[in-house]
């Protein structure tokens, strides 16, 4: 999951930023509408956690926004953040469109519990739990089994895993991954992305599942052979 904060208090942005991240949330910050819909731009979130009151356009005016481009119920999914707590402001956010609302002061759990309740209603038509050549995961649980075997991984390494998993076999990037799993200040020349699957693999054992495909990226290998010689697969 890749979230957008807009909000305009730097260290309740932080601090949200830091939770999130110790959740295996890939999180940014905006700290005013300019920014926000600069980087709503460029990346593809999967929930926008908006703060209505911020400087340039308004938190309003980002979530007309998402809506009115089509992502709001198909990707961006809005959870307004804000102090006011009466119904009629809560009526009027989500008459913008707005997925899901909470007040200041929160607990940075129930953002997170809010948080992965959006995100699998973004994915509604999706299984909450994916298996895949005797791969498991659990995302609402945070457990990975092979073949009825837990396997224990880091943060980082089980949302690499998720993204590779949704996947469905089908190849993702290192790019991709590096934008779904990490965030926007993850070096683009870094090579953490091949450092984390290789350490996946040693974690999930043999056979190796996870190919790589020269010059294009790796994916679920659905029917994983034993032993060394495969071209794909590092």
């Amino acid at each position: 999951m890749r979230v957008l904060i807009v909000e305009d208090e730097p260290y309740l942005a932080e601090a949200i930023r830091d939770g999130l991240r110790l959740e295996a949330i890939a999180a940014d910050t905006a700290g005013d509408g300019d920014t926000a819909l600069e980087l709503l731009s460029v990346n593809a979130y999967d929930i926008a956690v908006l703060d209505r009151d911020i400087p340039g356009p308004s938190g309003d005016e980002i979530a007309k926004r998402i809506v009115a481009s089509g992502a709001s119920g198909s990707g961006t999914l809005i959870l307004m953040l804000t102090a006011a707590d009466r119904l009629d402001d809560k009526a009027s956010g989500f008459e913008l469109g707005a997925d899901d609302y909470l007040t200041k002061p929160f607990d940075l759990r129930e953002l997170v519990l809010r948080l992965r309740a959006l995100n699998r209603r973004r994915a509604h038509n999706r299984p909450p739990v994916r298996e895949i050549a005797g791969l498991r995961l659990d995302p609402f649980r945070r457990e990975v089994y092979r073949d009825g075997r837990y396997v224990a991984l880091t943060r980082k390494q089980f949302a690499v895993l998720e993204v590779l998993i949704a996947a469905e076999g089908g190849v993702v990037s290192a790019e991709e991954l590096l934008a779904r799993a990490w965030d926007e200040h993850a070096d683009p020349f870094t090579n953490a992305v091949r450092i984390t699957v290789s350490a996946l693999r040693k974690r999930l054992g043999e056979p190796g599942i996870i190919a790589t495909v020269p010059g294009v990226g790796y994916r679920i290998d659905t029917a994983p052979v034993p032993g060394p010689g495969r071209v794909d697969r590092e």
